[in-house]
């Protein structure tokens, strides 16, 4: 069998951008988008309107290995985008909508964009980005929103915009040919990590890895044909973890939404049987902890990824009637290829261990090939023994292809055959992974190792805490102590002290664990995708000044 060998007829490049051709045919009169109160469209529109889309850029000039960035929350043009500049042949690169003008600035830049895509209302955050760009500023296309107020409006420097969304409609071509890759490995994403900074990390997704994770993703959380998918993660975060493909592969109903708001969420999933999202845990704890709050009229499954997802938090959920999957993926991997595959035995178990077994990352989903976790000075797998801990590493089709423009980060991060993440965890006897921490948020107190997450899952079964995060605040004599910053729920009738909390903490686990400093705040400062910025809390920890001794 030597001379068998791939021909044309068996190894065109693998996409997921043919989704949608399939889509329009399959499911051509279902519905695919839902927005606001008149906005509608079946999969047939929207193949056509991404095709028309994709025209116009092509005949403005953009194609292979240009980069197309987009400014915009979930509403039908960001969804309609992740198809459409694809298919144009360029690379889409989605920007957070809550970084400041100078990050995006310093993003723009970074990439090349040739051309932005800016949401009516991130127009002053895109004009003043492009005011501090030295370099040829990209394309500007406006994007309105007829389902917002004040979403129409003319724009108020309309000369800086070179077309709108509807002009690119109107005047391209639905039967525009779009572009395929010329091979699986072309870049198709550029995604730039959380916490961006001067040193942007930009990461480089090729056709193959998206359509492998695509796929992957819906067998692993069993999502069916014709799901009701309400956007309550942002698109801009890891491409919403690939669904935006993934849905259109099962011809599912896309219900945008703009913002996060618990009230409203309710409501859309009353009104149009939202079987399917996903989000944060913070996303869980929002929706649990609302006096809206009430229990389901039936069963919504809920994907969530970013953070250990504290048991308290899960038990609350799961007691309205939301069903929990853990994962956990990064945006090297382009969502999430590790998932705590449940066993049906497990619904025997009390409450609270269910709770345990769920707060855990688990295994590599079935499209993903190899996940360890290795001693970092030995590079060999660490026991399983849920104790010892080491670094997670990984191998599999939908890691990144490289940092772009820095190719002592790819190395340092792509290395003997595998994907160092910096993310700290253990495996268990029964080979199911745990995450401790991020290498940078184990607190070194002491000489001990504390786990951040371990001592927030603690101070989260106070039924006085809404929200918590535990960082390293220095200390002249331990050389760090864990610090607590908590915000309590509302309309309690009295608040803990700072000592009672530390009281708590201090019957549930070792002393060295327990936090030396309690601040309580009104609400602890998150990134869009609902990830708590430690870095910022680092920095106010840091600020409260060094301490000679502290509580013992």
């Amino acid at each position: 069998m030597e001379d068998m060998k791939p021909c044309a007829a068996n190894s065109p490049p693998l996409t997921p951008i043919g989704f949608l051709e399939r889509a329009a045919t399959v499911y051509g009169d279902c519905t695919s988008i839902v927005y606001g109160s008149n906005t509608v469209y079946t999969w047939r529109e929207t193949n056509l309107r991404c095709l028309r889309v994709a025209s116009s850029l092509s005949s403005i000039g953009i194609g292979r290995s240009d980069v197309v960035s987009v400014l915009s929350p979930n509403t039908p043009a960001m969804y309609e985008l992740q198809f459409a500049v694809p298919m144009s042949g360029a690379i889409l690169n989605n920007i957070n909508t809550r970084l400041d003008a100078r990050t995006v600035s310093v993003l723009l830049r970074h990439c090349g964009s040739k051309l932005l895509f800016v949401d009516v209302f991130s127009v002053d955050l895109a004009v003043k980005a492009i005011s501090m760009m030295t370099t040829d500023p990209p394309i500007l296309v406006f994007i309105a929103d007829k389902e917002e107020e004040g979403g129409d409006a003319d724009v108020a420097d309309r000369t800086k915009f070179n077309y709108t969304y509807d002009d690119l409609i109107q005047r391209g071509d639905p039967g525009f040919k779009w572009i395929r890759p010329e091979s699986e490995w072309d870049p198709v994403v550029l995604n730039y990590t959380s916490g961006t900074t001067s040193a942007p990390k930009g990461v480089v997704h090729c056709h193959r890895g998206i359509f492998v994770m695509s796929i992957d993703s819906l067998i692993d959380w069993t999502v069916p044909k014709n799901p009701v998918y309400l956007w309550t993660l942002p698109i801009f975060h890891a491409n919403g973890w690939s669904y935006p493909w993934g849905i259109a592969a099962v011809g599912g109903t896309n219900v945008c939404l703009r913002k996060f708001d618990a009230p409203l969420i309710y409501r859309l999933i009353r009104e149009h049987g939202v079987t399917h999202m996903c989000g944060a845990p913070v996303v869980l704890n929002m929706l649990s902890a609302t006096q809206e709050s009430q229990p389901l009229n039936r069963p919504v499954n809920i994907l969530t990824a970013g953070a250990p997802p504290p048991a308290a938090v899960l038990l609350r959920a799961e007691s309205i009637g939301f069903v929990i999957s853990h994962g956990y993926g990064l945006t090297e991997t382009a969502g999430l290829n590790v998932s705590c595959a449940w066993k049906p035995q497990w619904n025997r178990l009390p409450a609270s261990d269910r709770a345990r077994l769920k707060a855990r990352q688990g295994v590599r989903t079935v499209g993903f090939t190899e996940i360890d976790v290795v001693d970092t000075e030995s590079g060999l797998s660490v026991e399983r023994n849920g104790e010892t801990v080491g670094e997670i590493v990984m191998r599999g089709s939908s890691i990144m292809l490289g940092y772009l423009k820095d190719p002592i980060g790819t190395e340092k991060a792509l290395k003997n055959g595998w994907f160092y993440t910096g993310d700290v965890g253990v495996i268990h006897s029964d080979g199911y992974l745990e995450i401790k921490d991020r290498s940078k948020d184990i607190i070194i107190t002491g000489g001990e190792n504390v786990s951040s997450v371990e001592v927030e899952a603690v101070l989260y079964t106070n039924p006085a805490v809404s929200e918590v995060a535990v960082v390293a605040r220095p200390d002249a004599f331990w050389g760090e102590t864990p610090c607590a910053f908590v915000s309590l729920k509302s309309g309690l009738s009295r608040r803990p002290t700072e000592e009672e909390l530390i009281e708590y903490c201090r019957k549930k686990m070792p002393r060295y664990m327990v936090p030396k400093t309690v601040s309580f705040v009104d609400e602890l400062p998150k990134t869009s995708t609902g990830k708590v910025m430690k870095f910022v809390l680092r920095e106010i920890a840091k600020k409260m000044g060094m301490t000679r001794l502290s509580r013992m």
